[in-house]
């Protein structure tokens, strides 16, 4: 009986996790920032579900006016951290707009963007995009569709007016990107002219992502590249067609991530600890089961204090399929992608990516070489931190081994041809000849400079 007791305590002992000791917090009362936007899911789920609560932490959420007012609030201390564009700690760090040592120990999503145009221009659009059998459009399409409505604009006299939601943002570059790769030039950024409106085809401008719908319904803006709701929002209004979506533009392409100063993680490692371990549990949470709790999720973000947009405008994406003209719905389910595919681990290859956009476009204004781009991106993706609390995640029971990319050095394999629209790889440890292979865009030493593009 004694030596069955022995056995059974024995294979109890093997069977149960090691449990981490508990972290000793810096502080425990934080309050975190977002921008009404679903991908700010992992925030509102790590509060929902407790697992803030788990790490000792009391949080606040408080959603923020805009980018620039939430990276200033990180910046002076009112946030510990909030969720960013992906561009805007590597911006600040390096000087672009606001200076200031910005990091991120964990990303939030892939995914999630798609660009939307008026249903005039989609009028315009439709009889220059082929068909399928059953008579729908044919994805992804091409910006080459909206270049003849651009030619016909200018004949009018008219400028093509897009928004985006800010110059540092995925939406941006996915924007820029999508236009260039149908030939249309989205104009480039100068020291002395920060529009990004120089040599442009097609012109750019800040709109904050509520407010896309109501500015393309006025007519102040023919289409426009933001996160959801708002492109699903204007296909329930009746205002707009979704043209293509992030995943459809670059496959399991980076999004948002959570920012810290760089001061603040210093002086509260452990603190740092427990919120991304938090996240990191509300990713698992929100794609576990495929994706079987994203009707609660699409509950929560639905409510005011999170996105608060209608349940079927969060729905229509959120949960496997995707909606452009009004009942094309069709299949998309990594169009939100919270944690598979290692999607909440900070690449440097990501970072590069967004840096090489910025040098294509003429934010970052000289040539740099290739250790320049890895640098940066050390200096603001912190993995290290990452795998720490995913140790202890797998420590305490609540992650498995096998989803967590150890042993990699911080860069994905090269993005193949296939999963970008205009069919260029992408290689984060080559940046610059990455620059070179694109057809639109700043390569080598050219600058801009009086409104021109030299050398």
């Amino acid at each position: 009986m004694k030596r069955t007791l022995c056995t059974l305590a024995i294979a109890t002992a093997l069977a149960t996790p090691a449990l981490s000791a508990p972290l000793e917090l810096e502080q425990d009362v934080l309050t975190l920032g977002f921008i009404k936007l679903t991908d700010m899911a992992p925030l509102a789920v790590a509060y929902e579900q407790g697992f803030f609560d788990d790490e000792g932490l009391f949080v606040t959420l408080e959603s923020q006016a805009n980018w620039k007012v939430l990276l200033d609030r990180v910046i002076d201390g009112q946030l510990a951290g909030a969720h960013m564009l992906a561009g805007q700690p590597l911006a600040a760090t390096m000087g672009y707009g606001t200076q200031a040592h910005i990091v991120t120990p964990i990303s939030m999503d892939l995914n999630g963007n798609g660009i939307t145009v008026s249903q005039s221009v989609w009028d315009s659009m439709r009889p220059h995009i082929p068909s399928q059998a059953d008579g729908r459009p044919q994805h992804p399409i091409s910006a080459r569709a909206l270049a003849p409505v651009i030619e016909q604009f200018n004949a009018e006299g008219r400028a093509f007016n897009m928004g985006m939601v800010f110059p540092v943002s995925t939406h941006n570059y996915e924007l820029r990107y999508w236009l260039a790769a149908g030939g249309i030039n989205p104009g480039y950024y100068s020291a002395q002219d920060i529009t990004g409106q120089i040599d442009a085809d097609v012109f750019l401008s800040v709109t904050p992502p509520p407010q896309m719908p109501a500015t393309l319904e006025a007519g102040t803006i023919n289409g426009y590249s933001v996160g959801e709701p708002w492109n699903q929002q204007a296909v329930i209004k009746g205002i707009g067609v979704p043209v293509i979506t992030d995943y459809e533009l670059w496959k399991n392409n980076p999004e948002k991530v959570l920012g810290f100063s760089a001061k603040f993680v210093e002086e509260n490692p452990n603190t740092t600890l427990a919120v991304v371990k938090a996240l990191i549990r509300a990713a698992i949470w929100l794609d576990e089961d495929n994706n079987a709790n994203r009707e609660a999720a699409v509950d929560t973000l639905s409510r005011r204090e999170y996105v608060g947009a209608d349940r079927e405008v969060i729905a229509a994406s959120m949960t496997g399929s995707f909606e452009y003209e009004s009942g094309d719905i069709r299949p998309i389910p990594d169009f939100n992608v919270f944690f598979r595919y290692n999607a909440t681990y900070p690449f440097y290859s990501d970072a590069v990516w967004t840096l090489t956009q910025m040098r294509r476009w003429g934010q970052i204004a000289d040539a740099k070489p290739d250790s320049w781009y890895d640098e940066l991106a050390r200096s603001v993706y912190k993995p290290d931190i990452y795998l720490q609390a995913a140790q202890m995640l797998v420590d305490e029971g609540h992650a498995e081994a096998a989803d967590f990319p150890w042993t990699s050095d911080g860069y994905k394999s090269p993005t193949p041809a296939a999963d970008v629209i205009d069919g260029i790889p992408f290689d984060g440890r080559t940046p610059n000849a990455y620059l070179d292979s694109l057809p639109i865009g700043l390569k080598g030493t050219q600058t801009v400079n009086d409104g021109a593009v030299h050398g």
